[in-house]
Protein backbone atom coordinates (compact mmCIF):
# COMPACT_ATOMS: atom_id res chain seq x y z
CA UNK A 1 0.00 0.00 0.00
CA UNK A 2 1.35 3.75 -0.84
CA UNK A 3 3.06 4.79 2.34
CA UNK A 4 3.67 8.39 1.62
CA UNK A 5 5.99 10.56 -0.69
CA UNK A 6 9.60 10.08 -0.13
CA UNK A 7 11.38 11.56 -3.70
CA UNK A 8 10.43 14.45 -5.81
CA UNK A 9 13.18 14.74 -8.76
CA UNK A 10 14.52 17.27 -10.92
CA UNK A 11 16.05 17.06 -14.10
CA UNK A 12 19.06 18.96 -14.35
CA UNK A 13 21.49 19.59 -17.96
CA UNK A 14 24.33 20.08 -15.48
CA UNK A 15 24.33 17.99 -12.78
CA UNK A 16 27.80 19.39 -11.26
CA UNK A 17 26.42 23.12 -11.75
CA UNK A 18 22.61 21.83 -10.06
CA UNK A 19 24.71 19.91 -7.07
CA UNK A 20 26.65 22.98 -6.44
CA UNK A 21 23.64 25.31 -6.28
CA UNK A 22 21.39 23.07 -4.41
CA UNK A 23 24.22 22.78 -2.07
CA UNK A 24 24.10 26.14 -1.44
CA UNK A 25 20.56 26.71 -1.38
CA UNK A 26 20.06 23.69 1.10
CA UNK A 27 22.81 24.32 3.24
CA UNK A 28 24.39 20.64 2.93
CA UNK A 29 25.96 18.43 0.49
CA UNK A 30 24.41 15.37 -0.59
CA UNK A 31 23.98 12.39 1.12
CA UNK A 32 24.38 10.58 -2.11
CA UNK A 33 26.37 12.20 -5.63
CA UNK A 34 27.19 10.20 -8.32
CA UNK A 35 27.94 10.68 -12.10
CA UNK A 36 24.00 9.89 -12.45
CA UNK A 37 22.09 11.02 -9.94
CA UNK A 38 22.43 13.55 -6.27
CA UNK A 39 20.35 12.84 -3.31
CA UNK A 40 19.86 15.14 -0.49
CA UNK A 41 17.71 14.19 2.58
CA UNK A 42 15.42 16.82 3.44
CA UNK A 43 12.63 16.98 5.93
CA UNK A 44 12.20 13.62 5.59
CA UNK A 45 11.73 13.36 2.42
CA UNK A 46 14.02 13.05 -0.65
CA UNK A 47 15.02 15.80 -2.97
CA UNK A 48 16.52 14.19 -6.45
CA UNK A 49 18.78 15.54 -9.47
CA UNK A 50 19.08 13.77 -12.45
CA UNK A 51 21.05 14.32 -15.40
CA UNK A 52 19.36 12.25 -17.94
CA UNK A 53 17.26 14.94 -20.08
CA UNK A 54 16.50 12.26 -22.59
CA UNK A 55 12.27 13.15 -23.76
CA UNK A 56 12.15 16.09 -21.46
CA UNK A 57 12.48 20.32 -21.51
CA UNK A 58 14.17 22.06 -18.79
CA UNK A 59 11.76 22.56 -15.78
CA UNK A 60 9.19 19.61 -16.97
CA UNK A 61 11.04 16.65 -15.59
CA UNK A 62 9.48 16.75 -11.98
CA UNK A 63 8.18 13.15 -10.66
CA UNK A 64 6.90 12.61 -7.43
CA UNK A 65 7.50 9.13 -6.51
CA UNK A 66 5.45 7.53 -3.41
CA UNK A 67 7.19 4.76 -1.01
CA UNK A 68 5.86 1.21 -1.14
CA UNK A 69 7.32 -1.72 0.63
CA UNK A 70 7.41 -3.92 -2.96
CA UNK A 71 7.43 -1.68 -6.43
CA UNK A 72 6.69 -4.58 -8.31
CA UNK A 73 4.08 -5.29 -6.61
CA UNK A 74 2.58 -1.67 -6.28
CA UNK A 75 3.32 -1.33 -10.29
CA UNK A 76 1.09 -4.40 -10.90
CA UNK A 77 -1.70 -3.36 -8.57
CA UNK A 78 -1.83 0.20 -10.03
CA UNK A 79 -1.61 -1.23 -13.86
CA UNK A 80 -4.60 -3.67 -12.53
CA UNK A 81 -6.62 -0.29 -11.12
CA UNK A 82 -6.67 1.51 -14.80
CA UNK A 83 -2.87 3.01 -14.93
CA UNK A 84 -0.74 2.39 -17.97
CA UNK A 85 2.11 0.94 -18.00
CA UNK A 86 4.87 3.26 -17.84
CA UNK A 87 8.83 2.81 -16.59
CA UNK A 88 8.54 -0.95 -15.11
CA UNK A 89 10.49 -1.54 -11.69
CA UNK A 90 14.13 -1.72 -12.05
CA UNK A 91 17.14 -1.54 -9.39
CA UNK A 92 18.57 1.93 -9.69
CA UNK A 93 20.86 0.73 -7.06
CA UNK A 94 21.34 -0.11 -3.43
CA UNK A 95 18.54 -1.97 -2.93
CA UNK A 96 16.08 0.65 -4.05
CA UNK A 97 13.84 -0.04 -7.24
CA UNK A 98 11.64 2.32 -8.59
CA UNK A 99 8.46 2.08 -11.00
CA UNK A 100 5.75 4.73 -12.89
CA UNK A 101 2.59 4.59 -14.44
CA UNK A 102 0.32 6.98 -15.91
CA UNK A 103 -2.94 7.41 -14.30
CA UNK A 104 -5.60 7.28 -15.64
CA UNK A 105 -5.77 10.93 -16.37
CA UNK A 106 -2.15 11.14 -17.59
CA UNK A 107 -0.13 11.81 -14.74
CA UNK A 108 3.60 10.28 -14.13
CA UNK A 109 2.96 8.08 -10.66
CA UNK A 110 6.12 6.96 -9.27
CA UNK A 111 6.75 4.51 -6.79
CA UNK A 112 9.42 4.05 -4.64
CA UNK A 113 11.13 1.04 -2.34
CA UNK A 114 13.85 2.17 -0.60
CA UNK A 115 14.82 0.00 2.38
CA UNK A 116 17.85 2.96 3.21
CA UNK A 117 14.73 5.20 3.92
CA UNK A 118 14.31 6.45 7.39
CA UNK A 119 11.89 9.46 8.91
CA UNK A 120 14.42 8.88 11.83
CA UNK A 121 17.49 10.73 9.74
CA UNK A 122 14.92 13.47 9.04
CA UNK A 123 17.46 16.91 8.74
Amino acid sequence: MIQGLRTVIYKVPDLEAAKAWYSRALGFEPYFAEAFYAGFQLGGFELGLDPDMAGVRPGGGVVAYWGVDDAAAEYARLIELGAAPGSPPQDVGGGIRVAAVKDPFGNVFGVIENPHFSLANVR
